[in-house]
């Protein structure tokens, strides 16, 4: 039988075990508790921000993000339209208006010309939600430069970018808000879960209050405002301590398998690997490539082929100004005709990530993508 190789998964290792059994024998099952307060302290010691609120979602904690913003019903918010889909929910959570904004072909992220031209058309928006894609920061000093311009909040939707830095400092941490997501194919994980950090630390502590259902501090159960079951598990953030200690070897093997594919497509005009941001240092998630647009091959035929093989791969993010839920929302570009989010969508795959990924398992799928463009 053929080994079936995954696009990304959990890698576990003993740690994480005993911070789980430690949790049990202490009957710290219920959400938080020592290993949530362990987990808070690393995360924020590694990102370089002094709190943090651990959660039960990257989603949860964007879309408290976007409370602590004070983001409401009407208000526009600018988000990248080349993303997944959580990086948007939120704003309709408090029925608020998107504005897609397309993205630079440098690193696949927001594209800041384009921002500019958003607040042209739309002088007052609530927020600004910048995302991290597929571990590549965005280019920041431009992005922060035209909401502090303009004295609206930035939120960091880094979900896919813990590690990664730009000029020296961890993604997440230019915002007002960051966020980043522990789910079960993330950098580490724990299992499924996320962190907030803010630059003030009375934001934290009000989405520390906000995501244990708002009860306020009285003996009997009162609330004075609208609460959400948001909190993370001490079992979860069990998980969550032991991975840290694995999160540089992790990042390590990731930019490996993106080297590895980058050195072996590096004879083929057509391919063409996603790109890194050269002021930063990259976490490689996701290693993704586009195919030139005059190729014969395109990317459905190579996912097809890979998935004859066992190998899973996946799409680029469908552009959110293309989904049937967000319709009507305004979209902003600066290229005429076909925008470049769009384009890098019809171009686009994910390759396999997985950072268990054997020398014998990379050798099969670069073979099998290289036998696509022998065979045009």
């Amino acid at each position: 039988m053929v080994k079936k190789i995954l696009l990304a998964t959990p890698t576990m290792h003993t740690e994480e075990q005993q911070y789980i059994q430690k949790a049990f024998e202490t009957n710290w099952i219920a959400p938080l508790g020592p290993n949530v307060d362990e987990f808070e302290n690393t995360v924020a010691a590694y990102a370089g921000v002094s709190s943090c609120a651990a959660l039960s979602s990257g989603t949860a904690a964007l879309h408290l993000a976007v409370i602590l913003a004070g983001v409401r019903e009407n208000d526009i918010v600018f988000v990248p339209s080349l993303t997944f889909a959580a990086s948007v929910n939120p704003v309709r959570y408090e029925k608020a208006v998107p504005v897609f904004i397309d993205s630079e072909r440098d690193t696949w992220n927001m594209d800041a010309a384009a921002l500019r031209k958003a607040f042209e058309k739309y002088p007052h928006p609530a927020a600004v939600i910048a995302v991290h894609l597929y571990g590549t920061s965005a280019n920041m000093d431009e992005i922060c430069a035209v909401c502090k311009e303009h004295h609206v909040p930035l939120i960091e939707d880094a979900a896919e970018s813990l590690g990664t830095t730009y000029k020296g400092k961890m993604t997440g941490t230019f915002g007002a808000y960051g966020i980043y997501s522990f789910n079960g194919n993330k950098i580490i994980t724990t299992s499924g879960g996320g962190i907030l950090v803010a630059q003030q630390e009375k934001d934290v502590d009000k989405a520390r209050f906000l995501s244990s259902q708002a009860r306020d501090r009285a003996r009997h159960y009162q609330h004075s405002a609208i609460g959400y079951n948001y909190r993370m598990s001490n079992v979860v953030a069990g998980i969550g301590c032991g991975q840290m200690r694995h999160i540089e070897e992790h990042i390590q093997k990731k930019r490996e398998i993106y080297k590895t594919y980058q050195k072996a497509f590096s004879d083929i005009e057509e391919i063409e690997m996603n790109p890194l941001n050269r002021e930063g240092v990259d976490n490689n998630w996701l290693s993704c490539m586009t195919i030139s647009s005059d190729s014969n091959v395109t990317p459905t035929q190579v996912m097809d082929a890979l998935e004859a093989e066992g190998i899973e791969t996946r799409p680029i993010w469908k552009p959110m100004h293309l989904q049937p839920v967000f319709q009507g929302y305004d979209f902003i570009q600066t290229e005429d005709g076909m925008s470049v989010s769009e384009d890098i969508f019809n171009r686009g795959l994910c390759l396999p990530s997985d950072i268990k990924n054997t020398k014998e398992d990379m050798e099969r799928i670069i073979e099998t993508v290289r036998k696509q463009f022998r065979q045009q």
